[in-house]
C-alpha cells in the first residue's frame, strides 16, 4: 500500500471514529451528561478559574455548548481532511459542512430517545456553526498560503 492510500485509510478512518465518539456521548442518559459539565466546571475550578461565580447559572450552559460546538469543529476538521481528497478545496468545505449539519441533525434526533436528554435544533445550529467557523478559518489559511505559494 502507497504512502498516499495509507493517509486516506487513516483520514476515513478518524472520521469514522469521531463520529461514533459523538454517538456514545450522546447516548449518555441527562444524569451522565449533566456530570461530565460538572467536571469541566470542577477542572477549571482546580485551576482557578471559578465559573460558577463569574457565569452563575449559566456556567453550565456555556460549557455543553461550547463542548457542542468544539466537537463538531473537530468532526468538520475530520471531514474536509478526507473530501480534500476526492474534491477541491471549496467544495471540500462545503459537503464538510453539509455533513456536519446532517450529522448534528441525526444526533439531535437520537438524543430524543436517550432518557433525560432532549433534541433541539438549537444545538444543531451551534455545531453547524462549529463547522462553519472550522470552514472559515480554513479559508483564511488557504488565501494566506495561497500568497505565499502552499495551500492546506
Amino acid at each position: 500500500m502507497d504512502k498516499k492510500n495509507l493517509k486516506l485509510k487513516i483520514s476515513w478512518a478518524a472520521l469514522l471514529f469521531w463520529m461514533i465518539i459523538i454517538f456514545v456521548y450522546s447516548s449518555k442518559n441527562g444524569t451522565e451528561s449533566d456530570k461530565q459539565s460538572a467536571l469541566v466546571i470542577y477542572v477549571f475550578n482546580a485551576l482557578g478559574i471559578d465559573l460558577n461565580g463569574m457565569l452563575g447559572d449559566l456556567a453550565t450552559f456555556i460549557v455543553r455548548k461550547t463542548a457542542h460546538f468544539t466537537e463538531y469543529l473537530i468532526l468538520f476538521l475530520l471531514a474536509y481532511n478526507v473530501f480534500k481528497n476526492y474534491l477541491n478545496k471549496k467544495t471540500a468545505i462545503v459537503f464538510g459542512i453539509l455533513l456536519t449539519f446532517g450529522y448534528a441533525c441525526t444526533d439531535e434526533i437520537h438524543q430524543l430517545f436517550v432518557p433525560g436528554r432532549t433534541g433541539k435544533f438549537r444545538d444543531v445550529l451551534i455545531d453547524t456553526s462549529g463547522a462553519i467557523f472550522g470552514g472559515m478559518v480554513i479559508t483564511l489559511v488557504n488565501k494566506i498560503r495561497y500568497k505565499s505559494k502552499i495551500v492546506v
